[in-house]
């Protein structure tokens, strides 16, 4: 084949052993490791081991050395510094001896080497300060282990629904990219044991709860495709949420029941105190969301804490304004009353003055009640009138005092409770 004539070619070429070392050519100390005749004299890289035959399994073992939250974007992802470790047996590299050998990275150009990927990775790149950060090592019964330091950037879909108290599960997948399962196989060296670097991970925001590794074989149009997969779950840490989020929206709250202790008459002082509560909680509902990306399609936890603590805020604002508003209105009609009576009064003695009744008799055998009569539909609409004054009397605030009174045992206990049912229902739930 043309092949095989590109690699006699290759071979006339070669110098031998007996040139001149003086020549500049570091050609002949390269040739003198053991095994590397085979890379110059026929060795295909090309062509996987056991070409034509049967197929063969490549070991895996990923170090995540460093991992971190790269950005919450609408589709999150994360950032991982890995060591990935591959190893196989090439029969076409097997020397005598009992030695290994690690050569320069530079030769990997030379070798056959797997043809791993990382699934829905979004951008990857493989660290080369001051030389490409790869290691080759060949063992005398052909054994080839490759490593390389990689940094990349994996899709993440996350669940934020119980954010910050949420747990999520991701995932690091690697899987052949052209090789299908007749040809190559994919395992993990040691199962759970091969990741290493994860138990002493520390992250700014999560804590790596638990881990493990699968192996299974994912249909493409080309073919089936052995594919590794590395899970992980993050608890997220909820303890600087708290301190930068939850006890001063708290104090907000707290804050607001403050303006209960006030007298009505310091209209200023209350006024302030509920308008002052609501701007800030809406400066701090504002900057929790610009925190976190627009995730509109969420409504997070700490969003819903967050509208508790805004409406007891609101709430503590409106009392006030009904209060206030009962208190004039009682005040008014005191007033009006007070008028009315004084009115009547003076027109009552005014016109007694004026009136003699003392040529008046009246007796009660002379008076007829017959046409004092009352119509059906006049006493139906009396007693309606009656049933309407009655029920907005049980609505009618008749000391407005009293809803400060009330208002100082019945926002605490209502924002406790409510809080029993939110931490109950985001932790346990």
């Amino acid at each position: 084949s043309s092949l095989d004539n590109h690699y006699e070619r290759l071979k006339r070429s070669t110098p031998s052993h007996n040139s001149n070392p003086d020549s500049g050519s570091g050609e002949e100390d390269t040739r003198s490791l053991p095994g590397f005749v085979n890379l110059t004299m026929g060795y295909n890289k090309y062509l996987r081991p056991y070409f034509g035959g049967m197929s063969f399994d490549c070991v895996l073992c990923p170090n995540p050395m460093n991992m971190y939250r790269h950005s919450f974007l609408p589709s999150q992802d994360y950032t991982a510094t890995i060591y990935l470790l591959q190893r196989w047996i090439d029969p076409r590299l097997v020397f005598q001896g009992n030695k290994s050998f690690t050569l320069d990275a530079r030769l990997v150009e030379l070798l056959w080497i797997p043809d791993t990927y990382i699934v829905e990775s979004k951008r990857s790149f493989l660290h080369d300060v001051t030389v490409g950060n790869r290691l080759i090592r060949l063992f005398s019964n052909g054994t080839v282990l490759y490593a390389l330091r990689i940094t990349t950037t994996v899709a993440c879909n996350m669940d934020l629904s119980k954010y910050p108290m949420d747990t999520q599960m991701c995932k690091l997948q690697l899987e052949s990219w052209g090789y299908d399962e007749d040809d190559v196989g994919f395992r993990w060296l040691r199962g759970n044991d091969s990741v290493r670097g994860l138990e002493k991970l520390r992250l700014s925001q999560y804590t790596v709860e638990r881990y493990y590794t699968l192996s299974k074989t994912t249909q493409q149009e080309t073919g089936k495709y052995p594919r590794l997969i590395l899970k992980f779950e993050l608890k997220r840490n909820v303890l600087y949420f708290i301190l930068e989020t939850y006890i001063p929206s708290t104090l907000l709250v707290v804050l607001s029941w403050i303006s209960f202790w006030i007298t009505l008459d310091s209209v200023p002082a209350r006024t302030c105190i509920g308008v002052t509560t609501v701007l800030s909680m809406t400066t701090l509902m504002m900057g929790s969301r610009t925190s976190v990306t627009k995730t509109n399609c969420f409504i997070k936890a700490i969003d819903v804490y967050l509208g508790i603590c805004f409406s007891f805020v609101f709430g503590a604002l409106v009392e006030y304004a009904i209060a206030h508003y009962s208190s004039s209105q009682k005040f008014s009609k005191e007033i009006e009353e007070v008028n009315i009576t004084n009115i009547l009064n003076s027109s009552l003695t005014r016109y007694q003055r004026k009136i003699s009744f003392a040529s008046i008799e009246l007796s009660s055998e002379n008076v007829s009640f017959d046409d004092l009569t009352m119509n059906t539909p006049d006493k139906i609409c009396f007693v309606l009138r009656n049933k309407m004054h009655r029920i907005f009397g049980y609505f009618t605030i008749q000391n407005p005092c009293n809803v400060d009174h009330y208002s100082k045992l019945l926002f605490p206990f209502l924002f406790m409770i409510v809080n029993v049912f939110y931490w109950s229902y985001y932790l346990y739930f």
